[in-house]
């Protein structure tokens, strides 16, 4: 996980990497496990008999995708307690990181996939396609394409670097920020 000038992060880095990183799981996971819980329930509800076997296989494809999101969302969970006080925390981080990336991507597609199911129980397969779509398409728009955008546009500067002389001298500052949940990117 080396920086862009060939440098590994520091101990603080990491620290604070890891958690932000737990902050953001920790919002994706609650989502997550409601509607994971929600979809378990529909088998039981009174008119899942009337699904078609479309419907069946769409709900099946969204079940399994919140379980998977679930899986990697809670993974780096799992990654902290088998890895604890082992010194592994780059480890953690960068495993942490492409989980919750993942997480996200199938997060998306459950949630593109359910309102799919439900547009089309209550309104038809055509108005399905598009809502599904629709959802599919701003979730993408927001979650993934709008950061990396914002990035290439270069209105916004980069963070200095931790360890930069003038950033050094904003420990206190940033300490304050971090207290009041406002830690840098």
């Amino acid at each position: 996980m080396a920086g862009p000038d060939g440098r590994r992060p520091s101990r603080r880095t990491l620290s604070r990497n890891w958690d932000e990183l737990m902050q953001e799981l920790r919002v994706i996971q609650t989502g997550v496990q409601i509607l994971t819980g929600f979809l378990l329930t529909v088998p039981f509800s009174n008119r899942f008999p009337d699904l078609t076997d479309a419907q069946r296989g769409v709900y099946l494809a969204v079940l399994g995708g919140a379980v998977l999101t679930t899986g990697f969302v809670v993974a780096p969970v799992a990654y902290h307690r088998v890895l604890f006080r082992e010194r592994q925390r780059e480890l953690l981080v960068e495993s942490a990181n492409r989980l919750a990336q993942a997480g996200l991507t199938t997060l998306l597609l459950t949630v593109a996939g359910v309102v799919f199911l439900v547009v089309d129980l209550v309104l038809g397969r055509q108005e399905a396609y598009v809502a599904g779509g629709l959802a599919l398409v701003l979730l993408l728009g927001l979650w993934f394409l709008a950061p990396v955008g914002l990035r290439a546009s270069g209105l916004f500067p980069r963070n200095l670097p931790p360890d930069s002389p003038r950033d050094a001298g904003d420990d206190e500052d940033a300490d304050r920020d971090g207290a009041r949940g406002e830690g840098s990117a």
